[in-house]
């Protein structure tokens, strides 16, 4: 058919054109296989983005709701620290706390309970003193802080010098220190989210090295804590590694003291402080992780981590520190353990040993399972006390983010805030295998208050509230049993989150 032109009234008859045929065909060609393989792709990105089942997140909104009013994270801090009391690692409560959660976890219907073991230095703490001898002679409340070395016989007396900070510390000239007590007077405040920990902690551990470097004869701070009014100190790990060390005696004043000190320094006169500190190494001594399962009836070789720290420090029971953890993570695997069907995945509960003095349990567990990290699909810990979780974050791929997101929409109704911007640990223990490159979350309790009695006396079972570690032990069911049904991964492989930014 002849077409006409709309240029000069002449008709052309384009069908005369032998390309035209050909060249219409190659774009219809073409235009059909940009669709297809667009839809293509757009299918594979599909087929590789992890998401949790409708089934699975109804389940798991029962699973909170029941979680939400259960006792069993309750009970087993009250057990744990009224039949154990503290649990010093190496300690005298140490197998003891270790054989009775072995029995715990075989009572809560686990279908596999077992221990790896876990080697460290063994520290121990006998007695501890101390006072201002001049100008104003009166005695101090302090704690001998972990891996501290011990005074000679009858203590050690020296006069003070004063640090407002660790950098003021690092700067000193030697001069300064050789001979003398180093004391650092940094003061942490309260926040919800503890970002002052950062202030104290390397106060603590960095403080005591870096001042036996440079001739110091001891070292004291203003105890790692947020109680402003407490006269209770904080203790807590040096970083004193071993016997071996370059040591110094190390202690840490309550607030108070630390205040009371400070005003006495005030006078421009020399101030002389004894310290009595029996304390030190006695070789090693062999502990373990203890590790209860839920097994997966599809992928049992596949694991969700969740654990807490079964050692604490001495002067108090615990509670906080962390038998809430351990009672969180274990309540949590029983809730799911209850349900009509074993979970797709195990859920893996770890009671680790030693992270007080250098996390000596996570970092024994990431060894014995850095060859398998790509079967760990996800982690966290519970190590921040029972108040209230309020946020949390993760490290997964990118074709995880929609599953996250759908945890998060569980966790909402509960007072949950999912932090898409911020990357997860894994928490303490844990985050040694995120470092081996386990996917991992960071779920962040209120730690408003929980510097305040963290690592001192006062760390008892009255400071849990019953319904506020059953909302901790909720959030941990949601997490793990979602995780555990996900279609997909979320990420694990070795090496896969070195990059990542520590938010813990």
């Amino acid at each position: 058919m002849a077409q006409r032109s709309g240029t000069g009234g002449r008709a052309t008859d384009l069908s005369s054109c032998p390309a035209f045929p050909s060249a219409l065909e190659s774009n219809v060609k073409y235009l059909l296989a940009f669709t297809l393989a667009a839809a293509c792709a757009t299918a594979a990105a599909a087929s590789t983005e992890t998401r949790i089942p409708d089934a699975a997140v109804r389940a798991a909104e029962q699973l909170r709701d029941r979680a939400m009013n259960d006792d069993t994270a309750y009970k087993l801090v009250e057990g744990l620290t009224t039949e154990i009391g503290p649990r010093l690692a190496a300690g005298d409560n140490d197998a003891r706390a270790r054989e009775w959660v072995i029995a715990k976890f075989k009572a809560l219907g686990f279908d596999k309970v077992y221990t790896e073991p876990v080697t460290y230095p063994k520290w121990v703490r006998r007695h501890e003193s101390g006072s201002i001898v001049a100008p104003f002679p009166q005695n101090l409340v302090l704690t001998a802080l972990g891996h501290s070395f011990a005074t000679p016989t009858g203590g050690l007396t020296a006069e003070v010098v004063h640090f407002d900070s660790l950098d003021a510390l690092k700067a000193a000239d030697p001069s300064a220190i050789k001979g003398r007590i180093v004391y650092v007077g940094a003061r942490m405040h309260r926040y919800k989210d503890g970002r002052d920990y950062g202030i104290g902690s390397p106060i603590r551990t960095q403080g005591p090295v870096i001042a036996a470097s440079k001739g110091a004869a001891a070292f004291i701070l203003r105890s790692a804590g947020t109680d402003a009014t407490d006269r209770i100190a904080h203790t807590g790990v040096t970083g004193f590694a071993d016997a071996k060390a370059n040591g110094i005696p190390a202690a840490a004043l309550s607030n108070p003291d630390a205040d009371q000190l400070e005003r006495i320094l005030a006078y421009g006169k020399p101030v002389t402080v004894k310290l009595d500190l029996d304390v030190g190494f006695e070789g090693d001594y062999t502990g373990a992780n203890v590790i209860g399962e839920v097994t997966g009836k599809k992928h049992p070789d596949q694991i969700v981590d969740i654990g807490g720290h079964l050692d604490s420090w001495d002067p108090g029971t615990g509670a906080i520190d962390d038998a809430a953890g351990v009672a969180i993570a274990a309540a949590a695997a029983h809730l799911i353990a209850q349900l009509p069907q074993r979970p797709d995945r195990t859920i893996r509960v770890i009671a680790f040993a030693n992270e007080e003095a250098g996390l000596y349990g996570g970092k024994a567990y990431a060894e014995a399972h850095a060859k398998e990290v790509a079967r760990h699909v996800l982690g966290s810990e519970s190590d921040f006390g029972a108040a209230p979780v309020w946020r949390f974050s993760a490290s997964v791929k990118p074709e995880a983010r929609k599953a996250i997101a759908q945890i998060a929409d569980v966790l909402k109704p509960i007072g949950v805030e999912y932090a898409a911007d911020r990357s997860g640990g894994g928490g303490s223990d844990l985050s040694q295998m995120h470092a081996k490159g386990m996917a991992a979350l960071s779920i962040g309790q209120d730690g408003t208050h929980y510097f305040d009695i963290h690592h001192t006396s006062n760390d008892t079972l009255d400071k849990i509230v019953p319904k506020e570690i059953a909302q901790n032990a909720a959030v941990y069911a949601v997490y793990a049993y979602m995780a555990a049904q996900a279609e997909g991964d979320f990420g694990s492989a070795p090496g896969a989150f070195k990059n990542d930014k520590d938010e813990d």
